[in-house]
């Protein structure tokens, strides 16, 4: 437990008030920067800024020319003050008084000192880079001489600290319970985003960037002797465009058909986003002769609850049609999904103007269970009506055994 002191006793709405150790350390983990206040030539600063604790000091990243480093190069320190905020909730009350937040804080004060000795400072430095991402420490450049020269690290040892949170809902006073307004807490998290990559990276999404997630959201590798399945990218944005560019693949999709390199990019860009939202796993297709990218395929809406998903966005150019490449790509997304998932339910759905679509799934062994009615928009604005066919897991079995015959060498191939 940190002691109380005079500058963290609080003076009002004392309940709120923390001083547990390991409280105060979860929370400065946890975010990812701070506010650092300080005063130079008797005027206040605050400067946002990255830190990470260490046992029982907390470290804080700048630059050798920024104020605070300077001011802190003097053997007496540089008295600071260091707050980390979580907001967790809008609290919206009947009342505009009793609107407020739910949120988690830190405060710590302290006489910060400036590091200088290398091996400390490269130990930190490593630390704020694993912080970012684990494993990011090992797949990064060190800094040069040069770089740690110009960047300095201030070290508060975390002796005067407090956590201050407000939790819980609405606190209205009991004349206002009966006001016709909406009360309650509208939830904040923070969440991380899509990664983008900077302009000429080739390398693939590294894992630790990669969201924890359900085996069902996760893109895997799926290789056959015709095709091989991987997780759509950004860099197959331009062998994907020559290879779909034609009016008779983009016939009955319901998105427009790209009409130039970068257009194919934005369209990459969506599928991954909805992969992002968990309503899509996207796949590009390669041929596994030439390794040429020839078409995607996905996972859509995938339930991992109900043990269901729909196999749709099938794109595949016309050199293509009729290889092989389809039948075993649908082999290979049935058997993840049943034997791999556990999935109980399998569905696809297709324009109902779209015969040869249609023709493809019924080879497959799937069973038409009836007609959606504008259920979907096309391009063009107007409403498709899908063909809707499923697979269950006991008819698996049946299906895998004419798909695996289909594609014997022999046997003449109609994908």
């Amino acid at each position: 437990m940190y002691a109380a002191t005079e500058r963290t006793t609080a003076t009002r709405s004392r309940d709120r008030m923390h001083y547990d150790r390991a409280t105060a350390h979860a929370l400065l983990d946890e975010a990812y920067h701070c506010a650092l206040a300080f005063t130079v030539d008797g005027e206040p600063r605050v400067l946002p800024t990255l830190h990470v604790r260490l046992d029982d000091t907390l470290y804080l990243h700048g630059s050798t020319g920024s104020r605070p480093l300077l001011a802190a190069r003097g053997d007496a320190g540089l008295p600071v003050c260091v707050a980390v905020t979580h907001l967790d909730g809008l609290v919206l009350g009947r009342s505009q008084f009793h609107h407020s937040a739910n949120y988690r804080s830190v405060v710590a004060h302290g006489t910060a000192r400036l590091v200088t000795d290398e091996a400390e400072k490269n130990r930190v430095l490593t630390a704020l880079v694993e912080k970012v991402a684990t494993g990011r420490s090992a797949d990064s450049r060190p800094p040069t001489r040069r770089e740690l020269a110009e960047t300095a690290v201030l070290a508060l040892p975390l002796r005067e600290v407090s956590v201050r949170i407000r939790e819980g809902g609405v606190r209205d006073e009991p004349t206002d319970l009966d006001l016709p307004h909406w009360a309650g807490v509208l939830p904040l998290r923070l969440t991380a985003g899509l990664p983008e990559p900077d302009a000429g990276v080739t390398a693939p999404l590294p894992g630790y960037l990669r969201p924890a997630r359900s085996p069902w959201l996760e893109p895997v590798v799926l290789r056959g002797e015709h095709v091989v399945l991987e997780p759509l990218d950004e860099s197959h944005a331009e062998e994907l465009y020559a290879a779909l560019d034609d009016d008779e693949v983009w016939r009955y999709v319901g998105s427009p058909r790209p009409g130039s390199v970068e257009a194919m990019y934005d369209h990459v860009r969506s599928a991954r986003a909805a992969h992002h939202r968990g309503v899509r796993v996207p796949c590009v297709q390669r041929c596994a002769v030439t390794g040429a990218v020839v078409g995607t395929t996905s996972y859509y809406q995938p339930d991992e609850e109900l043990r269901a998903v729909e196999i749709g966005f099938t794109q595949l150019g016309r050199a293509w049609w009729r290889t092989g490449i389809n039948t075993e790509a649908k082999l290979l997304l049935l058997t993840r999904a049943f034997e791999e998932l556990d999935a109980v339910r399998v569905t696809w759905q297709t324009s109902t103007l779209n015969a040869r679509s249609q023709r493809a799934i019924e080879r497959l062994g799937a069973t038409r269970e009836g007609t959606l009615r504008s259920n979907r928009r096309r391009a063009d604005g107007s409403w498709r009506q899908s063909a809707l066919y499923s697979m269950l897991a006991e008819e698996w079995p049946n299906a895998q055994v004419a798909l695996r015959e289909r594609l014997r060498p022999a046997a003449s191939v109609a994908s």
